[in-house]
């Protein structure tokens, strides 16, 4: 009889965000296939666990597959992890899921950590769904052409970067979609972790630290026949008291930001303002 291929959720920094189901499955079954074993084994030995591992990455999946499906045809149990979160999720795996698939082999999620519902709890979206996409392209004109067909995307988009592209890929976002409101978290669940809501020209003002892992929520365009000026004061002040509320963005400036932002005046933003104070507890 066939095993199991397990594929579960490993901690996206702070090793306590793991399930205790995750800890079990890690338990009972005869191989943990991980992106990297090195990382892999920290929580391991974190947890006392003993099992072996092997090692199936981007470089090594397609030849490694094969000999795993063979196990998993042979009655082993097998746990697929990635280097932190959701395996298969812009990370490897999806190549050996696929396949013990198509080998007849049971696939069962062990759901626990991801960055992308991480971001999107903490963003406050007003918004009865959203898209994850991933990584953008690499270079500068193949990402705006990508980019450019989300201009008009209704849902919220949750997008990954690395730390060497953040930047480019701000500038990129605001040539190409225009200055909307963007959700950046860093390093979440780590010790440095921060997460905050700025509009891009705010992010390009007082650039993150390009170091750590970025994940990304930016906020849809307005409605298609909306007016700029339609927006509610409350919202208004609702991103303003967001913007303000770690003091990294004084109240004038941010008055200006959330007023480019949405297509108004800063008159009208200050009037919103000072009618809503409430917004900021």
């Amino acid at each position: 009889m066939p095993g199991i291929l397990y594929v579960v959720a490993t901690p996206i920094g702070n090793l306590e965000d793991v399930t205790l189901r995750a800890l079990r499955i890690l338990r009972e079954v005869s191989l943990v296939a991980a992106e990297d074993t090195r990382r892999t084994s920290k929580l391991l030995q974190h947890y006392s666990i003993s099992t072996p591992t092997t090692s199936l990455h981007a470089h090594n999946e397609h030849s490694k597959t094969p000999r795993l499906i063979e196990s998993l045809l042979g009655g082993q149990a097998i746990a697929l992890v990635s280097d932190a979160g959701t395996p298969a999720v812009s990370d490897p795996g999806s190549r050996l899921v696929a396949a013990a698939h198509r080998a007849g082999v049971l696939v069962l999620p062990v759901p626990g950590a991801s960055a992308v519902t991480a971001a999107v709890s903490a963003a406050g979206l007003d918004s009865d769904g959203f898209t994850f996409v991933g990584f953008p392209p690499n270079r500068s004109i193949p990402r705006k052409k990508w980019l450019e067909g989300f201009l008009n995307h209704p849902f919220p988009l949750v997008i990954y970067e690395a730390p060497h592209r953040i930047v480019a890929t701000l500038s990129d976002l605001q040539d190409t979609l225009g200055d909307r409101q963007l959700a950046i978290g860093r390093e979440l669940t780590k010790i440095h972790e921060t997460f905050s809501i700025r509009p891009i020209s705010g992010w390009l003002s007082a650039l993150p630290p390009s170091q750590g892992e970025f994940v990304l929520v930016l906020w849809p365009a307005l409605p298609a026949g909306s007016k700029p000026g339609s927006v509610e004061g409350a919202e208004l002040a609702s991103v303003f008291w967001a913007l303000t509320k770690d003091s990294s963005i004084d109240r004038r400036a941010g008055i200006r930001q959330v007023a480019a932002m949405f297509g108004v005046s800063a008159r009208t933003v200050f009037n919103a303002v000072e009618e809503n104070p409430e917004s900021g507890d």
